[in-house]
């Protein structure tokens, strides 16, 4: 099921063929993070930011699958509402929605270092970081991947098609094909989608 969701991503959207190694290691690289006991730290500007939450939320809770908790888990709820409602989540946190951290920080320091300090803070051993960047070459996303990389977890890199910062720093860059902002992020979540639904149907059977 996880290759037919990976291959219904390019027959929906042909032009992403020119991406499908790169979204197949992002994929690898999430099973890694997961498969370790890791969590995703996902950061992005403006409609990135938005991305970022997006993922997120398909991560922590049901997305095309309902993640129930097993017979034994439920019990351990002892409230039968909680535990036929609650569904099995994949750890993800966005930098971009802590606003009282955030304009603190960026008030007190120096604010391009924003998503910077989270990831030192966050970012433990199996852990992997999601940069959403159009350009690739955003100020605060660039100094992520380099606290990233300075504390030892992995990146993945959703650029557009242009080489540039996040694309040299990132373990792995997904170029989309596109150059003008709005045309990119139209094919940031299409594969973020896909990444997610492989992910679930890795972990959850229904």
């Amino acid at each position: 099921m996880t290759d037919r969701i990976f291959e219904e991503l390019f027959e929906r959207y042909p032009r992403l063929e020119a991406c499908r190694g790169d979204i197949y290691k992002a994929f690898e690289l999430m099973s890694d993070c997961y498969d370790n006991g890791g969590k995703l730290l996902c950061c992005g500007n403006g409609g990135s930011a938005a991305d970022c939450d997006h993922l997120v939320g398909e991560l922590m809770k049901g997305f095309l699958k309902k993640r129930p908790f097993s017979p034994e888990e439920k019990e351990r709820f002892g409230d039968s509402e909680m535990a036929e409602n609650l569904q099995k989540g994949l750890p993800a946190i966005s930098l971009c929605a802590h606003s009282a951290l955030m304009t603190a920080f960026e008030n007190d320091a120096v604010p391009a270092l924003v998503f910077a300090q989270q990831v030192c803070a966050y970012a433990a051993k199996n852990d992997l970081l999601i940069a959403f960047t159009t350009s690739g070459n955003s100020a605060n996303v660039v100094y992520a991947l380099k606290a990233a990389k300075a504390a030892g977890v992995g990146s993945v890199a959703v650029t557009g098609e242009r080489e540039s910062e996040s694309s040299r720093l990132a373990d792995v860059c997904i170029r989309l094909p596109e150059t003008e902002t709005f045309k990119v992020q139209e094919l940031t979540l299409p594969v973020y989608h896909c990444l997610a639904a492989m992910i679930e149907d890795k972990y959850f059977e229904i």
